[in-house]
């Protein structure tokens, strides 16, 4: 990182994490001017200050300008006036009909997640050209965006109905369906490589992630009342009409969570948003692909460990419904995505055990042992060796649930 004077600490804040672990980071060059550069220790956030050097200012020096030019020009000027009002107050009409739509469905009990993405949805099409107010032309822009998938196109019809709804209108929806593709999940040993160069905050939220398998809505909530360091668990709110959890956490996540500094009462992350969490991971994991020269580690986000998580305990387990009860989910159908995503190969290795009484072959039973045959009046049982996703080691089952 380069630092000026020495590494010189700047009197700013990071805006995208407020945090006050600000330095100094070289100049960006314009043409008459340069901006002095900044990054957040915290969450690696790159940004610009104000102009160092001023822009010249040109004068005309006494310059004569004939009739015709003056009048071309304030013709010129007049049209430009003209449009940039329109512009104005379109734009302003726009962000009007934003913020109504996100009051609303504030009104309405929806959650914050939620109410963002689809503000953002709204943004992002009128940024393409779309007119809010005219269905067609919406229609129009999301058929021309050739990069967005089935699911995201649908998503985005989805918002947009939602708007006109609370407008009082209808439209004739688009016949986008999402395509259900399986997720592309890390190995455990490269989510750890991830997590380990990280900044301190982003590192403890997506260890809290991989132990729990929680969302991050539900984590970003976790407040220092949601944890008992005497038992070692964490409390997880739940979101989307799912249910509480109970975690026991690893030594591991709890030397980070005592090494965060408490400078909120409540609150453990800087973050102002869930959505400012993913930010931040974005931003990270091209530096850490980039150093670890792993370009897989690109594709890490927050909901992928909540993949991995239940992927995993299906795995060892083979119960749909404990891993139902891990991830809070009130459908089976939903757990379902999750435990077809194991698509591991067997290992032909085994461990074998004997058993001369009853008691010893009922224990073996118990751990998951299966009865092979007898040999000189010994009894055998084998229990397949097991891999999970890369790693033989797995911890932050749930401790007890919420009903």
């Amino acid at each position: 990182m380069l630092r000026q004077k020495g590494g010189e600490k700047a009197s700013r804040e990071c805006p995208e994490c407020h945090s006050k672990e600000i330095w100094k980071c070289g100049f960006r060059k314009t043409r008459k001017s340069r901006v002095q550069r900044y990054i957040c220790k915290d969450c690696g956030y790159r940004f610009s200050g104000s102009s160092v050097l001023s822009m010249k200012s040109y004068h005309s020096g006494g310059r004569q300008v004939c009739a015709y030019e003056t009048k071309v020009a304030k013709n010129l000027t007049e049209v430009e006036t003209r449009t940039k009002k329109a512009l104005r107050e379109s734009t302003n009409n726009t962000k009007s009909l934003v913020f109504q739509f996100a009051w609303c469905m504030k009104k309405q009990g929806y959650a914050e997640g939620t109410i963002e993405t689809y503000v953002i949805i709204l943004k992002v099409l009128k940024r393409r050209g779309a007119d809010l107010n005219n269905p067609e032309i919406v229609k129009e822009v999301i058929a021309k965006q050739q990069t967005w998938s089935k699911g995201r196109q649908w998503n985005v019809c989805k918002a947009y109905t939602l708007f006109l709804k609370m407008q009082g209108k209808t439209w004739e929806k688009p016949r986008y369906k999402p395509v259900e593709k399986t997720p592309f999940i890390l190995t455990e040993q490269e989510i750890d490589s991830v997590i380990s160069a990280c900044s301190k905050q982003l590192a403890t939220f997506l260890q809290v992630a991989k132990e729990t398998g929680a969302r991050r809505g539900e984590i970003f909530d976790i407040t220092w009342d949601d944890i008992d360091f005497v038992r070692k668990t964490i409390r997880i709110t739940p979101e989307k009409g799912s249910k509480a959890r109970v975690f026991q956490m690893s030594e591991k996540l709890i030397a980070m969570l005592h090494n965060l500094p408490k400078t909120q009462k409540h609150r453990i992350w800087v973050y102002k948003t869930g959505a400012h969490v993913g930010r931040a991971l974005r931003k990270q994991r091209k530096r850490i692909s980039h150093k670890l020269a792993n370009p897989r580690l690109k594709r890490i986000h927050c909901h992928m460990l909540r993949y991995w998580k239940g992927s995993i305990e299906y795995a060892k387990t083979k119960d749909p419904l404990y891993v139902q009860k891990l991830l809070g989910h009130k459908n089976l159908k939903m757990t379902l995505r999750y435990i077809q995503l194991v698509t591991l190969p067997q290992n032909e290795e085994y461990v074998c055990k004997t058993a001369k009484t009853v008691k010893e072959a009922k224990e073996l039973v118990e751990a998951g042992f299966e009865y092979v045959t007898d040999v000189d009046s010994h009894k055998l049982f084998r229990k397949r060796k097991t891999s999970y996703l890369g790693s033989e080691s797995f911890h932050g089952g749930p401790w007890s649930s919420l009903d």
